[in-house]
């Protein structure tokens, strides 16, 4: 006999801030993000490894020119309110997301996709263009349209259903709790028996609010709740020596200082940039400021989206001891970027402290938004650079602010700022000439004809590895020219239980994504005979 996963067992996560919007046309929050994936499924599901699978569609098929995806719906898919869910909801949901009047966080994804259904078990996309990572999109979660085709545009985000959500995805509403005023305290979710991927193993998993951070991590430690998600390393570390379990990966997301060659001339200099990459010591950044919960960035490609070692699963959380590793000191990072701007042709002033050439004197601001871990980061590359002589002055803003008086305008000499990439790598927004001017996400003003074709020819091209291939061209070309140096990634620490069993974290572009394969995580076995057992991950 073997032991194999059965019904049983519970699970209760903290959310900091509260539930608004389960819904996925408007989640935007962590805790309308993670309730979303539960309560809701789209076409197509991600799984930890990567790999899109069918949810609600049984199958489907790309034509050959990359431009039209035909999906099979499955015969039996029904809403957790028994209602037979057809092509129709399907069409509904996107037309919704389409809506400028909505105002939907996915519109951006489906501009110019044409929708259509010959019948109620199939949906046609056609896109304008070839883009490989469409199929992302369509693990977007389905709306039931009885529920919600009476709701008008400025009602939307008003209906009861956003917090009493009626969706297909493994887990369904089960009660909701509310304080005294009126605000949900407490999910409760229970197994939908009819999830097209099976029904879930974990019999409860319930979710509990909390009004600030330290509040999570209280209750994290007196026993309260089992379980949080993006927690600070300070956070993970204040829980060292719990009985618990951290799940660890590095985000796909860059973060880094961004150099705007027109705003500052000195920055347009190649020896200057060549200089600040010199004098930056990312291992001691990364072990200062992140306790080491952080992936090194050499280049735009973030750690676990190409050439993933797949996903990863807890290990127990016992007490860290400091890292015996070795890191270089700073002089010696000063250095090597002095003798970058000597041979550029940069003298040094002793008298002035400060480096010249020409008429122009080497200083900078650096601009960032007020969050801690950014302010942190500023201020230490400040002290790294000025060791070497460089000026630099950290100017902080709130991130509003910075939004729309600084990096819109792009009004910034350098900036340090975070970039999601995402798991499907597409880096067309961020490094594409044509995205220099808002809206686009050009915060370098790269340019670049070369890394320009390279970038269009992989967002159209559907073959993984000659995707992959294309982008690591990419890459190598823009290292060299040096528009921002890359700094970090950092690491996704989710603290859960011992006693679960089956999750499994691959390359995540949101927290919520933690679950895709929530519906596999256990806690209870069963002892049965070897050849009447289930296909299992832990099965051996």
């Amino acid at each position: 006999s073997v032991s194999v996963p059965t019904a049983g067992g519970s699970l209760t996560e903290g959310e900091t801030g509260p539930a608004r919007f389960i819904n996925p046309l408007l989640a935007i929050s962590q805790a309308d993000q993670d309730l979303t994936a539960l309560v809701y499924s789209g076409l197509t599901r991600e799984m930890p490894d990567g790999a899109i699978v069918p949810d609600l569609a049984q199958s489907y098929t790309v034509s050959g020119d990359g431009r039209t995806y035909t999906f099979h719906l499955r015969p039996n898919a029904t809403f957790q309110d028994g209602s037979k869910l057809t092509a129709a909801d399907v069409l509904f949901t996107i037309q919704e997301a389409q809506d400028p009047n909505i105002n939907s966080a996915q519109r951006a994804n489906w501009t110019g996709v044409i929708v259509s259904s010959p019948n109620a078990q199939t949906v046609i996309f056609t896109l304008p263009h070839a883009y490989a990572p469409f199929i992302d999109d369509t693990t977007m979660g389905i709306l039931p349209k009885s529920l919600w085709q009476n709701v008008a545009a400025e009602e939307f985000p008003f209906s009861p259903l956003n917090t009493h959500p009626i969706g297909s995805g493994p887990y369904k509403v089960d009660s909701v709790s509310t304080d005294s005023t009126g605000s949900a305290a407490r999910y409760d979710l229970v197994p939908f028996g009819n999830f097209a991927l099976g029904t879930p193993f974990l019999s409860h998993i319930s979710f509990a609010f909390f009004a600030t951070q330290d509040d999570l991590v209280k209750a994290l430690k007196a026993g309260k709740i089992d379980a949080a998600a993006n927690l600070s390393p300070s956070d993970v570390n204040a829980l060292s020596g719990q009985d618990l379990a951290l799940a660890q990966v590095p985000l796909p997301r860059d973060f880094g200082v961004f150099f705007n060659q027109t705003h500052n001339p000195v920055l347009a200099d190649a020896a200057v940039r060549s200089a600040l990459q010199a004098a930056t010591n990312k291992q001691a950044l990364v072990a200062q400021e992140f306790s080491g919960r952080a992936a090194i960035l050499t280049g735009p490609i973030p750690p676990g989206v190409l050439g993933s070692t797949g996903p990863l699963s807890p290990t127990p959380l016992y007490p860290t001891s400091s890292s015996t590793a070795k890191i270089a000191t700073n002089s010696a990072f000063s250095n090597n970027a002095r003798g970058i701007l000597q041979n550029g042709g940069w003298t040094w002033n002793s008298a002035t402290s400060q480096w010249s050439k020409g008429k122009e004197t080497l200083g900078f601001t650096l601009a960032t938004a007020d969050q801690p871990e950014l302010v942190a980061t500023a201020k230490a590359l400040a002290a790294q650079w000025q060791a070497a002589g460089i000026g630099v002055s950290v100017q902080v803003y709130p991130l509003a602010q910075l939004n729309t008086d600084v990096i819109r305008p792009r009004a910034y000499d350098a900036l340090l700022f975070g970039e999601v990439v995402g798991p499907e790598l597409d880096l067309y927004a961020f490094w594409h000439s044509s995205q220099r001017t808002d809206p686009g996400l050009n915060l370098a003003m790269y340019a670049n004809s070369k890394t320009d074709a390279l970038l269009s020819q992989a967002r159209a091209t559907t073959d993984a590895d000659a995707r992959d291939a294309l982008y690591q061209t990419f890459a190598t070309a823009l290292v060299k020219d040096n528009p921002a140096v890359f700094l970090y990634a950092p690491d996704f620490l989710y603290v859960v239980p011992q006693t679960i069993h089956g999750i499994e974290l691959g390359s995540l572009s949101a927290a919520s994504d933690r679950f895709e394969n929530v519906y596999q995580w256990y806690v209870d076995t069963k002892d049965v005979w070897q050849i009447l057992a289930p296909a299992h991950p832990d099965n051996n």
